[in-house]
């Protein structure tokens, strides 16, 4: 026979087994480190253990809550860490299933390009577009998450969404012409097909490399189509290994293994049919993701 003490544990270890993916979405779109994300979970059970259960209504809602407290947190230690960080600061790349990038709205939530855009906004506005835009909670639930009145929530969402809506990828990209894009980028690349390189890219492509004072990566953005296809086509003879497909946060991307390990991963944003940003994560401590699948949900 079960205790009751034993019987809530159990409840409250399933409870959570069963939300875990979502709050790991929730705690990772908020912060852009898988890495961080995790510890918000391991916060999020200790608090979730320590509760009692018979006085939650909404189990969900309220682990929800819990991982936004934590996970706002640790974005704004998060953000005095970039201050110090060596070059630029790039999301931490996810290995993903098909289901994600079949989720349109999720898979565009945790590109490279959309979590860049959710970096320019405020702790509190990137929580409160996160959980409204992404997983549509209820106003007076995000409320609660993040100590404000539901009114008060309301106008900072708004002011979240014009800011986010003035810097996303412009127009609907099918993963099919993303595919396309990618392939062509490839084979241009492993070409040094300069001409080919500069029909991809837009006039204005923004190339990012992201080493964390560890790996050789460029220092500063690179912009300009001319800049961009000059230096990879120049660089084309020096990769080491053949450059892979596969999925990365959702999207189409590119991997570069070396002895087994992965090396570099290239993701893309495309905008009216243009490469307009390349983003190249090479930080080793940002590439442990990408071994195993990642599950997210909303």
């Amino acid at each position: 026979m079960t205790a009751p003490g034993e019987a809530s544990a159990d409840l409250a270890t399933e409870t959570f087994l069963a939300h875990r993916n979502l709050l790991f979405t929730v705690a990772y779109e908020m912060l852009g480190s898988a890495a961080d994300a995790e510890d918000v979970l391991q916060e999020t059970w200790l608090k979730w253990a320590g509760v009692d259960l018979n006085e939650i209504r909404e189990h969900r809602a309220y682990l929800v809550r819990i991982t936004t407290r934590q996970a706002l947190t640790r974005l704004r230690t998060l953000g005095r860490r970039k201050e110090s960080y060596v070059g630029t600061w790039l999301p931490e790349p996810l290995l993903t299933a098909p289901d994600v990038a079949e989720d349109v709205e999720l898979a565009d939530s945790v590109s490279t390009a959309m979590l860049l855009v959710l970096e320019t906004l405020r702790p509190t506005e990137r929580a409160v577009f996160v959980l409204r835009e992404v997983f549509d909670v209820p106003y007076d639930e995000i409320a609660e998450a993040v100590g404000k009145t539901p009114a008060a929530v309301r106008q900072i969402g708004h002011r979240a969404r014009s800011h986010v809506s003035a810097r996303r990828p412009r127009g609907d990209v099918t993963p099919a012409e993303t595919r396309g894009a990618l392939d062509a980028f490839q084979k241009a690349v492993e070409t040094g097909d300069l001409q080919g390189l500069l029909d991809l890219l837009a006039p204005d492509v923004v190339f990012l490399g992201d080493g964390g004072g560890v790996k050789q990566a460029v220092p500063r953005p690179i912009v300009g189509a001319g800049k961009v296809a000059r230096l990879l086509a120049a660089g084309s003879a020096q990769i080491p290994a053949p450059l892979r497909p596969t999925q990365v946060n959702g999207h189409p991307a590119l991997v570069l293994k070396l002895d087994g390990e992965v090396d570099t991963v290239l993701t893309l944003r495309i905008d009216e049919g243009k490469i307009t940003g390349l983003y190249a994560v090479r930080n080793p401590a940002k590439l442990s993701h990408m071994d195993t699948e990642t599950a997210l949900r909303r």
